[in-house]
């Protein structure tokens, strides 16, 4: 068994228009992948970059409805890197709006996996968060948020 994580939120807006703010990298490098950027469009079969080295593999991609990515979210005991399972889920809601629900699963149950789980539900929360700020009002949440990012770096993991 493993351990995995699921978040969910609604943004106020269609789904295309919420699908395209992940698929395309100048949106989604507008709100999430801040420093870095995403190197590609999400395109079914690729792997893109995000945040400069975060190699990124899209598994499928439905369009307008399902993106499953694999990327290293799992970290061994070892401190090697192993890769975790990235889906997400857009709904059309019927006031017009979309929810969007993110599960990562893969996780290995140690310590370091529980540190794993509970880090990128927090990252996933964060990109819901700064994806409805980003598509409804234009508002990049992450500028000024972690103090590594306002050094010119990715967002690093704390020690806990």
């Amino acid at each position: 068994m493993s351990l995995g994580i699921r978040v969910s939120g609604r943004i106020g807006r269609p789904v295309a228009e919420v699908f395209d703010a992940v698929v395309n990298p100048k949106k989604l490098s507008s709100y999430f992948t801040t420093i870095g950027g995403a190197s590609a469009p999400l395109v079914q079969g690729t792997t893109v970059t995000w945040w400069k080295d975060a190699p990124v593999e899209v598994v499928e991609l439905v369009p307008e409805s399902r993106i499953v990515l694999r990327w290293d979210g799992g970290t061994a005991e070892d401190k090697t890197r192993y890769k975790t399972l990235v889906e997400m889920n857009f709904k059309p809601l019927e006031d017009g709006g979309t929810l969007v629900t993110i599960a990562e699963n893969g996780w290995r149950e140690d310590e370091a996996g529980r540190r794993g789980t509970y880090l990128n539900c927090e990252g996933w929360t964060q990109m819901l968060c700064s994806m409805k700020a980003f598509v409804e009002y234009g508002i990049n949440l992450r500028e000024g948020m972690y103090l590594s990012e306002m050094k010119g770096e990715p967002a690093s993991a704390p020690d806990i």
